[in-house]
């Protein structure tokens, strides 16, 4: 039986932790070919020859750091075509080493891409960027050779993450209860196929360690191999830096390390076998997928959408699989707080959040398969995607093949966007984040620990060496994708959320004509409220205030995108100006022959020779009476540090600088060229261009979108009415409609979407609706003509045709989750309601069914896909209660 990985793997910009994959019991697969190395993609000819579809002096900026991105004699891309992490090997903060890629740096040159062909109409960059990332980055059949045997009843062994590398290995238990995969048979029908379409997070382009872990391969090759190698680093808990990790392949076969080669760093088991094991970081995929929508827009609006379609629906694909960060790491229930609470049967598994990733592995014997999966129980804000979760479920070219995917996507949409909600403080910056499993082992919850959906409150929620919303940047991240939300569907809850943090930002931001400097390190006090969606609080309890300051040009580049986007939508010209004062800054003070760069100070530095001297303080843990070696001999033991496992360092060109440092010297200064920096900045300066032109500032928009015509009921059963309209046009573009039922809102559609279904209705009833549009400015249309729609008067099957039982899945203070199992009876049913009194408490959230709640009465029908049962059979769906759990568990069916 698979065991699981430990816990968070896979850490950010100065040490970003994401879940790591490790696990117990099988042996070694058949060496598979290596996928032979692609051409580097070709510059863009000179800039003469280059048709700009929207030409201006950004336009031109924006081409000129492409083509320094993509010059070879920047060493940008390695000889297989692949980005670096930067351009310097001399580097450690997530990665440990310049030279090794992450998913994030492929998801940035896909928008690298996409800003190209929105400027030019040639789209062959960028699905080359796609296909490099599928041929190097999202793991092969020979890669991954088990899949086939993984069961969704039985995705995982539990094993506990804990807060300091000292308490490593975590002893797997098979005694702990774990819930059920929900999409795992789904996506293998969907797609036809076991595996996995999902980046692992880390790689190590020049094989610098030597383990040879190679697209294509499921044995080690070893340093002899020339090209990427899959690799993991964080493994064991928050409090591990960058500084603490022991380097793994993820392919372990016992070529390199102990006895059993990395395993038994991370967990403790009975045996070991040979394995396979990867990571996602669930932000670098739904970046991927942010990319391929704007993709699919500018080559549409170009006339020429067939030139990115495949790429797209690979993208879409990407999407389905990503919904895995949207579970429980062990598939239990929102609100767990012990080892002992209620195991998922379904989607009451998931928390709807771009959690910090989600991991799958297995054997490498095929004679003796298994394999496993897991999503992960936190959530930080700067992961969040809001753009990509409303593309996923909204864009027809983006919706997910699988029959619950946009769906999920759906309710991924509104569940982030109200975690920006929910986290923003009074002066505008927004919190860490939730999770489901307190100290990574689903402890009890500190007594007043606000709730969000039933998970906790945490200010670091995945890291705490340095504190993980420490970074400015994951304000600049989140809240750019926040903006593009708001700028292309008008969602008032993103404009609500902006129009709290763009003063506060702007505010910090210093622009001079010789220097500049943006918000660096924040800190915070406080809590939150704890969440009420219909009742949000202030948040007065909670405070934030900017710890430093720097010049730091990705972030920056994330920050003036921000700031663009909210301004291009709200016509706010002070953060239109904001932006354009940071590009400019940053391109005359910041360009030098690579890119875009300011000299840094790395005082961190001195880290590379400490060693552990106490069992919870700083350096390299490894486990008393444990050896192993790496690939080139370094020798791991306890009282190594970061450099002793990694003596090739002592060969960089750069590093007599660090060793006049630990040597009692200064700390050194290093001028870094990171790939997604100079992307953040390449990308801001197209985007300049595009969303104002050369007008500083913008003219003001007061004309308001044309009225809505053709309105029209297209559908209705007992409890929905459906309908449809034509589009209005406006002078800039409309950003979306607003339906009325009876003069009152009860909904609203964003970009281009004409059509809106009403729910939760009474059966037999007329109801009058009307639809107005809006703009980006905010103006808003005349309603359109009312249109009467009535539904029908049977609202489900005959009473007896089903029978319907209520449990309660997990409960916590001021709250708890139900489930109700709908059981047809001997006909079977086509659509079912069911009805529960839910006194003392309320309705917070509901899923896998439509739900209404009237005098403290639940009424609840099918969804589409659940609402045909043969006789016999059943289906769930599931709810987040308010105050305590019913009273009177009797549940009606009919």
């Amino acid at each position: 039986m698979p065991a699981w990985p430990v816990g968070p793997g896979r850490r950010g910009r100065h040490g970003r932790t994401v879940a790591a994959a490790l696990t117990a019991c099988a042996t070694l697969a058949a060496l598979a070919a290596v996928q032979p190395a692609s051409a580097r993609p070709t510059a863009p000819a000179a800039q003469a020859a280059v048709t700009v579809a929207v030409d201006g002096e950004y336009t031109q900026r924006f081409l000129e750091l492409y083509d320094k991105i993509h010059d070879p004699a920047n060493g940008y891309f390695s000889p297989q075509g692949i980005p670096y992490h930067a351009v310097e090997t001399l580097m450690v903060e997530a990665p440990d080493y310049g030279h090794e890629t992450t998913s994030e740096a492929y998801s940035f040159w896909l928008w690298l891409e996409t800003s190209y062909g929105q400027v030019t109409g040639d789209w062959e960059p960028f699905n080359h960027a796609w296909d490099t990332l599928e041929q190097y980055m999202i793991p092969t059949t020979e890669n991954q050779p088990t899949n086939a045997a993984y069961s969704p009843n039985s995705p995982a062994t539990y094993a506990a993450e804990h807060n300091h590398p000292s308490a490593y290995p975590s002893q797997i238990t098979a005694g702990v209860t774990t819930g059920k995969d929900p999409i795992g048979a789904e996506l293998r029908q969907t797609y036809g196929t076991p595996e996995i379409y999902g980046m692992h997070w880390l790689a190590d382009v020049d094989n610098v360690y030597g383990f040879g872990a190679a697209p294509g391969s499921s044995t080690l090759l070893g340093p002899d191999h020339e090209g990427t190698s899959y690799i993991n680093t964080f493994q064991r808990g928050p409090q591990e830096s960058v500084w603490e990790t022991i380097p793994q392949p993820s392919i372990d076969d016992f070529s390199f390390g102990g006895e059993n080669g990395y395993l038994d760093l991370f967990t403790g088991d009975a045996s070991y076998a040979k394995q396979w094991k990867y990571t996602n970081a669930p932000d670098a995929d739904a970046r991927a997928v942010e990319a391929a929508y704007w993709a699919n827009k500018f080559a549409t609006e170009q006339g020429q959408p067939e030139a990115v379609a495949e790429t797209v629906g690979k993208a879409s694909k990407m999407g389905d699989y990503l919904r895995y960060a949207l579970f429980d790491k062990y598939f239990k229930t929102p609100g767990c707080a012990s080892m002992s609470c209620a195991a998922g049967t379904g989607k009451d598994s998931a928390h709807y959040l771009l959690s910090w990733y989600y991991a799958w592995g297995g054997a490498l014997d095929t004679a003796s398969p298994w394999a496993w999966r897991i999503g992960s129980s936190h959530a930080h804000f700067g992961y969040q995607n809001p753009m990509a979760a409303w593309a996923l479920a909204n864009d027809p070219a983006l919706e997910p093949s699988s029959p619950t995917g946009a769906d999920d996507w759906s309710k991924s949409l509104d569940r982030q966007v109200e975690l920006f909600q929910w986290l923003q403080a009074p002066e505008g910056g927004i919190a860490g984040g939730a999770t489901n499993s307190w100290d990574g082992a689903y402890a009890a919850r500190p007594a007043g620990t606000p709730t969000f959906y039933g998970m906790a409150y945490t200010e670091a929620p995945v890291y705490h060496d340095p504190p993980s919303n420490q970074w400015m940047g994951m304000q600049g991240w989140g809240m750019e994708r926040i903006a593009q939300l708001y700028h292309e569907t008008g969602d008032e809850r993103a404009e609500d959320i902006l129009d709290g943090w763009v003063p506060w930002v702007v505010d910090n931001i210093t622009v001079t004509d010789d220097s500049w400097q943006i918000p660096s390190e924040l800190t915070w006090t406080g809590k939150p409220d704890t969440w009420d969606p219909a009742n949000p609080g202030d948040n007065s309890g909670l405070s934030v205030s900017v710890k430093s300051y720097g010049q730091d040009v990705g972030v920056a580049g994330a920050l003036a995108r921000t700031l663009m986007y909210y301004a291009a939508g709200s016509g706010d010209t002070v953060a239109q100006e904001t932006a354009r004062d940071l590009l400019d800054a940053i391109w005359e003070q910041n360009s030098d022959p690579v890119g875009v760069a300011t000299d840094e100070t790395r005082g961190d530095f001195g880290r590379f020779d400490d060693v552990l001297t106490s069992p919870t303080g700083n350096g390299t843990f490894v486990p008393a009476g444990w050896s192993g070696t790496m690939p080139n001999g370094d020798v791991i033991e306890p009282g190594v540090s970061f450099l002793d496992i990694r003596s090739f360092y002592l060969d960089d060109p750069d590093w007599d600088k660090v060793q006049a440092h630990l040597d009692g010297g200064p700390a050194p200064q290093f001028r870094y060229h990171r790939f997604w920096a100079q992307t953040a900045v390449a990308t801001a300066l197209a985007d300049y261009d595009r969303l104002f032109g050369e007008d500083v500032p913008p003219v003001e928009d007061t004309e308001a979108p044309t009225v809505p015509t053709g309105l029209e009921v297209t559908g209705q059963t007992g409890t929905t009415v459906s309908l449809a309209w034509e589009a209005s046009t406006d002078d800039t573009r409309v950003n979306g409609y607003t339906v009325r039922r009876d003069g009152v809102v009860v909904g609203s559609t964003g970009g281009s979407v004409t059509a809106f279904t009403d729910e939760g209705l009474e059966p037999g009833t007329s109801y009058s609706y009307t639809v107005s549009a809006r703009d980006a400015a905010g103006n808003v249309s005349a309603p359109s003509g009312a249109v009467s729609g009535t539904t029908d008067d049977d609202a489900g099957p005959e009473p007896g045709a089903c029978t319907a039982a209520y449990a309660t899945r997990g409960s916590w203070g001021g709250g708890y989750q139900g489930e109700v199992t709908v059981t047809a009876g001997p006909s079977g049913v086509a659509g079912w309601t069911v009805a529960l009194d839910l006194a003392p408490g309320g309705l917070s959230q509901a899923w896998n069914a439509t739900t209404s709640v009237s005098g403290g009465v639940l009424t609840a029908s099918n969804v589409g896909w659940n609402g045909t049962l043969a006789a016999g059979a059943s289906t769930s769906f599931g709810f987040i209660g308010t105050g305590a759990p019913p009273a009177d568990t009797a549940v009606r069916c009919g």
